[in-house]
């Protein structure tokens, strides 16, 4: 198996700026060095928010790019999908307009959250040559519902045969595939199970399939144990996602759950990680509804940022 290049190689924070604009380059550098208030203090990894949250407010392309801004975050991990930002067929149009409203304010799309599974997913190809004239790096893969009366292993044989085209599409455009672990949430998802993840993911080059390494479910799905399976799948670990939870589950705000005492943390400084990070917010930011604002959501996105700008600089 050809290995994809280190993660130590990965694009480091002014880089990943340099690299992703594709709209008024050099302009829009100069404007984000402003922007993101690069000092020795805070140049560290770029902090790009799921955009799922934005979705419970309905924000246009241009008041997201604002909100994701003033919130001192680096860009955005856009839904492109049934029900997402932007629908698949809707892509080739749409995803050019949010980059360009991004862009205008020194931001960046380094990544997508598709439902692509294979060649054949609906606009699949045109989805990712779209993003990849934008910028985008990686798109998180759709998830797979595990079908509990299977045949061991095999869902997991079935999806290793059809992300084999997709992977070499992958290759030809130069984008990378990345396979979240999640956690059971009414149903229960092929590679929640991190010993499944690895089977699916370990004979692919990471550079064509990698992992999106979710700490958060993978503290829930597999409990301390999940060291030992992040040792196996760290050469195939991409971008890493963050959110904080208790160990019985519970998600919370960041500071508040057990993330920050699993060592995860350390693990990717030691790594050399260098890659964006997608922040998650997945606790109940808007009081139950009842506080579903604005400046509600922009307060929960700068509170999450600080705390995990501060995990990831102490390594802890």
């Amino acid at each position: 198996m050809r290995q994809g290049n280190s993660i130590v190689n990965q694009l480091s924070r002014r880089d990943f700026i340099a690299k992703t604009l594709v709209v008024s380059s050099t302009a829009a550098l100069c404007h984000g060095d402003v922007l993101l208030g690069r000092t020795e203090e805070n140049a560290s990894l770029p902090i790009v928010v799921f955009s799922k949250v934005y979705q419970e407010l309905e924000l246009g392309f241009d008041a997201a790019a604002a909100l994701t801004a003033e919130a001192g975050l680096n860009g955005i991990d856009c839904t492109v999908r049934p029900e997402g930002e932007i629908l698949p067929e809707h892509a080739a149009r749409e995803l050019p307009q949010y980059a360009a409203a991004l862009n205008k304010r020194g931001l960046q799309i380094p990544l997508l959250t598709t439902a692509i599974m294979s060649v054949s997913s609906p606009h699949a190809e045109e989805i990712l040559r779209t993003a990849k004239k934008l910028g985008v790096q990686y798109y998180r893969l759709g998830f797979v519902n595990k079908q509990t009366d299977a045949p061991p292993g095999k869902q997991v044989r079935e999806i290793r045969a059809q992300l084999k085209d997709l992977a070499a599409l992958n290759k030809e455009i130069g984008i990378d595939a990345i396979f979240q672990n999640h956690s059971p949430a009414g149903r229960s998802y092929v590679g929640g199970d991190l010993s499944e993840m690895y089977d699916i993911v370990k004979d692919f080059d990471p550079a064509q399939i990698g992992v999106a390494f979710d700490i958060g479910h993978a503290l829930v799905v597999h409990g301390d144990d999940w060291r030992r399976h992040f040792e196996k799948l760290k050469s195939h670990l991409r971008v890493a996602y963050v959110k904080d939870v208790t160990r019985g589950g519970r998600w919370v705000p960041f500071g508040q759950g057990d993330i920050a005492s699993t060592g995860y943390f350390k693990l990717l400084k030691q790594m050399g990680y260098r890659a964006p990070v997608s922040m998650h917010i997945e606790f109940d930011w808007a009081d139950g509804g009842k506080s579903k604002t604005r400046a509600a959501l922009l307060k929960a996105l700068q509170e999450s940022a600080r705390v995990l700008r501060r995990w990831l600089a102490e390594g802890e």
